[in-house]
């Protein structure tokens, strides 16, 4: 190794390994400056044997955002920082940022928070990511840092937002295994040049217990191009994956692109609040079944998780702390669970906020099963600095009549009249987008507002505390436009849901929209968003998700009006609108192009116009639509919603054992 370095070094200054120069004939000035390059190098490494052995592969850097959108009491934060993971090859550990140690740039809220206290030196030819989440906009974009790591040159960092990335990635699997053994990457090109996609490596540890430790696999051959200012993707089939920590190395033509995430097999997964108060009772369990839901957040419910003759009929997903892991870490588990979520909101921690430090060191013992992780943000003033602690991030906000971060009669919204019992129902969509920039290439989720028995008063002038069907489904719109993977209502405990009964028929029907879009939704990525005025006034946000068979178009009415008598948002009646979607470049000039409820698949006028499809019709509320060149989505539709209606058939509401359920 030594002798491989000296002819390395000899051939920089000159001189070839197996030549013998004589420095008795050859001392000119070349040779002299030979000689001191070869003599500074050697200073520098203080010998031989001291050279560093590792290097930064790669980088990733996440940029900060603030969402303008939001009103809120008091004056927010405007540090943006930016989120950097540093790939590292070979043995290395960390030591100081800028001449401080990791836990002084805590200390000093310029950092909020990292992983380096996990740090190994990796063996040569292995790989480690490197994470820090920074809090000041010190750590910004447009600046720069020193790093200093044993084995590793001092290296200045630059933090610079990328012009390409890696914008979604989502492992899936072609059968019922928990194990995935498809990837669909999507990527971002904001630069001015055409992005070529050639290669696919992914970095895995040997073990769970070695998630640190990165090898690399084979490297893939895989082919894309990607406009500029403009999307693509690559979807590669692979043999079963471990369900661990991975990096992804994708070779392009304006050089490697890096992301590190848990390998989870994705689902579309519809959960409930407070399911486990009744959930040893058979007609609720088909009332959640009705709705959809397979999902609930909690972990053991005695009768219930350890009857096999019940649960086994009507399984739902485990969504809770799942401890100890021995427990819960099990082949025979795995497939029922959603994620690992048991600290409530760590923004607020009841009264005294739990730091993001803090939140990564108590999911720290989760990094060595098979188990994702999930944190419920609630705050958008302040969850860029949690953004990365966890594999499944998700958020928790309401629009109507529910306690809520962002301060309501800030919203100048309502001609003039500033209300106190509701917020924007579109900054549902603006918060979702936020998260998900703020936590890519991972996929998030979001807790949407349902009925609910709780929340009281009526100071505010609203009798009825819980959402309408109207506003129940336009938060729930708002949020699946953006490409979340996941819905979660809150809440759809027994007593809630006999409440506020009107509620089930517009859970029911999203349910099954969502089964029928499950496939676009999971292959997918957000592709664009334009938010339409007319008059100056809210009229529709527009918004799409580009797969690789179809593209899903989401129109959201904002023209709704905050009613004066009763104190609800009101739609009004159906009106002639002209929507214009653009369309990436594999799905342009589409050959069909329609619109899809839970009623099923109904004809619209469209037209082609280049870039992307103009659609006219009448429409209130919201709509979707889908663009095609393949004659098979819609029978995929239509399959999927009527594997739905069955689900619905089969679990039909029993209303009078509810209600003597509640006696």
């Amino acid at each position: 190794m030594k002798f491989f370095l000296i002819a390395n070094l000899l051939s920089v200054s000159g001189f070839a390994a197996d030549s013998r120069p004589s420095i008795k004939t050859k001392r000119n000035g070349r040779t002299a400056m030979k000689l001191t390059l070869l003599g500074l190098l050697l200073i520098s490494f203080g010998s031989i044997g001291e050279l560093p052995a590792a290097e930064i592969v790669g980088t990733s850097i996440i940029a900060h955002s603030i969402e303008s959108s939001m009103r809120f009491r008091r004056p927010r934060d405007t540090n943006l920082a930016a989120r950097v993971q540093l790939f590292v090859k070979g043995p290395a550990r960390p030591t100081r940022f800028n001449g401080h140690t990791p836990a002084e740039l805590l200390a000093t809220t310029e950092w909020a928070w990292h992983d380096l206290g996990t740090a190994v030196p990796v063996p040569e030819g292995a790989l480690t990511v490197w994470s820090f989440n920074g809090r000041s906009s010190r750590w910004g974009v447009g600046n720069s840092f020193d790093l200093e790591a044993e084995g590793l040159a001092r290296t200045n960092v630059r933090i610079t937002a990328p012009e390409q990335w890696i914008s979604a990635v989502t492992f899936l699997a072609s059968d019922d295994s928990v194990r995935p053994d498809t990837i669909v990457l999507h990527f971002a090109n904001e630069s001015k040049q055409e992005l070529r996609v050639t290669s696919l490596r992914l970095w895995l540890p040997k073990a769970g217990t070695e998630w640190r430790v990165l090898w690399p696999q084979d490297s893939l051959a895989v082919s894309a191009t990607v406009p500029p200012a403009d999307k693509g993707f690559v979807k590669v089939r692979l043999p079963k994956l471990p369900l661990t920590y991975a990096a992804l190395e994708i070779g392009t033509s304006a050089g490697p692109l890096w992301a590190h995430l848990r390998i989870k097999r994705e689902a579309l997964d519809i959960s409930g609040g407070w399911v486990g108060e009744a959930a040893t009772h058979e007609p609720y369990l088909k009332l959640l079944r009705h709705l959809h839901v397979n999902a609930g957040h909690f972990d053991q419910v005695a009768g219930y998780t350890d009857n096999p003759a019940l649960y086994d009929r009507y399984p739902l997903k485990l969504f809770n702390r799942l401890w100890p892991l021995e427990k819960w870490d099990t082949d025979a588990w795995l497939p029922k669970i959603h994620a690992v979520e048991f600290m409530g909101e760590p923004q607020f921690g009841g009264g005294k906020p739990v730091s993001p430090q803090e939140v990564f060191d108590k999911l720290l013992p989760y990094r060595v099963s098979r188990l994702p992780t999930s944190v419920t943000l609630s705050d958008e003033r302040t969850w860029r600095w949690y953004a990365g602690l966890s594999d499944y991030p998700h958020y928790d906000a309401y629009r109507v009549a529910a306690p809520a971060a962002d301060a309501w009669g800030e919203y100048d919204r309502w001609g003039g009249r500033r209300i106190r019992w509701g917020a924007p129902l579109e900054t549902i969509g603006d918060m979702c987008r936020s998260l998900r920039e703020l936590s890519r290439p991972v996929p998030c989720a979001y807790w949407s507002q349902g009925p609910h028995d709780g929340w009281g008063g009526g100071w505010d002038g609203r009798a009825r505390r819980s959402p309408t069907p109207d506003e129940l489904r336009s938060q729930a719109m708002h949020a699946l436009s953006t490409r979340i993977t996941s819905l979660y209502w809150f809440n759809l405990s027994l007593k809630s849901l006999l409440k506020f009964p009107d509620t089930w028929e517009p859970i029911t029907r999203i349910g099954r929209e969502m089964r029928m879009l499950e496939p676009f939704l999971l292959e997918g990525d957000a592709y664009r968003f334009e938010r339409r005025t007319r008059g100056g006034a809210p009229d529709w946000d527009l918004a799409s998700i580009a797969a690789p068979e179809a593209a899903v178009l989401f129109a959201n009415d904002t023209a709704y009006t905050a009613d004066a008598q009763e104190n609800v948002f009101k739609f009004g009646p159906p009106r002639a609108v002209e929507f214009t979607f653009a369309l990436p470049h594999w799905l342009r000039v589409p050959k069909d192009v329609f619109r899809v409820d839970a009623d099923g698949l109904h004809e619209t006028k469209w037209r082609s116009t280049g870039p992307g499809v103009v659609i006219e019709d009448q429409r209130s509320r919201d709509a979707i639509y889908i663009a095609t060149h393949s004659p098979t989505v819609r029978a995929a539709l239509e399959q999927g919603r009527q594997s739905a209606l069955a689900v619905e058939v089969a679990h039909p509401i029993e209303r009078e054992a509810l209600e003597l359920l509640k006696k």
